[in-house]
């Protein structure tokens, strides 16, 4: 598990477009909390990366399709899927190996914007911001991000064509965020079920951990995600 783990940080990092995706991620953070005036930190006048923990999610589910997106689409198409099966490894060793490699890049990838916090931290005149919230959201982000690498593998196991498989990840990482908010809003839905129809997407319940509370059913709810779209990997890559 471990080397197939190693094989994917190596392979992203091997190739232009790895880093090219990690500086488009920096950069659009960039722009988006510190020069566009809508989204900016500095705007506000009080130390707050309100504004950084309700946008990164969406930066997040298109950057981390763009991680997976390769995870088993590369090895359909050239072939080396047939080679790693008859490998001394498990299909859950493979899925776990993958997941791990591409959820590596991805923390990678958010470690650097605790300077974000720092920075607000020696700006603020008083008081500094809120530390419980902040820890709070960034366990949010953790969360979110292994929820969406799985949704990212599992589509790359569905299709040997790296662009489909960054299409179907980000499509579903979307609708699980966002989706099921938006139907909440239906005007045909009855009022009574607003509530239970938003706990089903992520968005939810990565805001409520945004407000620094630790619940167990968010907690579990993220696990679930994760699991079942890497139980449904596994599935499909046991059947191949």
């Amino acid at each position: 598990m471990w080397m197939i783990c190693k094989k994917e940080w190596a392979q992203f990092f091997s190739s232009l477009t790895g880093y090219l995706a990690l500086a488009a991620f920096f950069v659009l953070n960039g722009l988006l909390f510190f020069v566009f005036p809508d989204t900016s930190l500095l705007q506000d006048g009080y130390a707050s990366l309100t504004p950084f923990f309700r946008w990164v999610p969406w930066v997040l589910l298109v950057f981390i399709p763009i991680i997976t997106m390769r995870s088993f689409s590369d090895e359909y198409r050239s072939g080396f899927f047939e080679l790693l099966r008859t490998l001394p490894i498990t299909a859950w060793e493979l899925v776990l190996g993958k997941f791990l490699g591409a959820l590596l890049i991805v923390w990678a990838a958010l470690l650097p914007t605790l300077l974000y916090a720092f920075t607000l931290q020696q700006l603020s005149v008083s008081g500094g911001i809120d530390v419980g919230g902040v820890a709070g959201s960034y366990v949010g982000l953790l969360l979110l991000g292994a929820a969406a690498t799985a949704i990212g593998i599992a589509a790359s196991c569905l299709t040997a064509n790296t662009v489909v498989a960054f299409i179907i990840g980000l499509l579903l990482g979307l609708l699980l965020y966002s989706g099921f908010d938006s139907i909440s809003q239906l005007a045909s839905l009855p009022v009574e079920s607003e509530y239970y129809v938003q706990m089903l997407g992520m968005k939810f319940h990565y805001s409520s951990i945004s407000r620094g509370v630790l619940d167990s059913r968010d907690l579990f709810y993220f696990i679930g995600i994760t699991a079942l779209f890497l139980y449904f990997t596994q599935q499909r890559i046991q059947q191949s």
